[in-house]
């Protein structure tokens, strides 16, 4: 499931730059896809976008940015349950000139 930031964030900002997939955006902030810009998903909170969230499953052993929050409002999102292969495809997707290894304990929270 992608991760979601809860109503509890302070407005820190700690996780935008840990996100390999650039997913969180601030409060506001028009968020970017395929050369196409979209909405604000909060205008009052940092946010992350479902479509570009992969749970760093590729990149990480863990999300990043609930690893840096300070408050944990970085929560699974029980609205965008998925499976480690349609995330590592995601990632795959976002990330077109990257190799990806096999994924590992230390690429992927499934794993552990």
């Amino acid at each position: 499931m992608a991760t979601m930031i809860t109503e509890e964030c302070i407005n820190c900002g700690a996780c935008e730059p840990e996100c390999p997939n650039t997913a969180i955006y601030a409060g506001g902030v028009q968020w970017e896809l395929n050369g196409q810009t979209h909405e604000a998903l909060s205008n009052d909170f940092y946010y992350i976008v479902p479509e570009k969230c992969t749970e760093c499953v590729g990149h990480f052993d863990q999300e990043q940015c609930a690893a840096v929050c300070p408050v944990d409002c970085c929560v699974p999102d029980p609205n965008h349950v998925e499976s480690e292969q349609v995330l590592l495809d995601r990632a795959k997707t976002l990330h077109p000139d990257r190799a990806f290894p096999e994924l590992s304990a230390s690429t992927s929270h499934f794993r552990k």
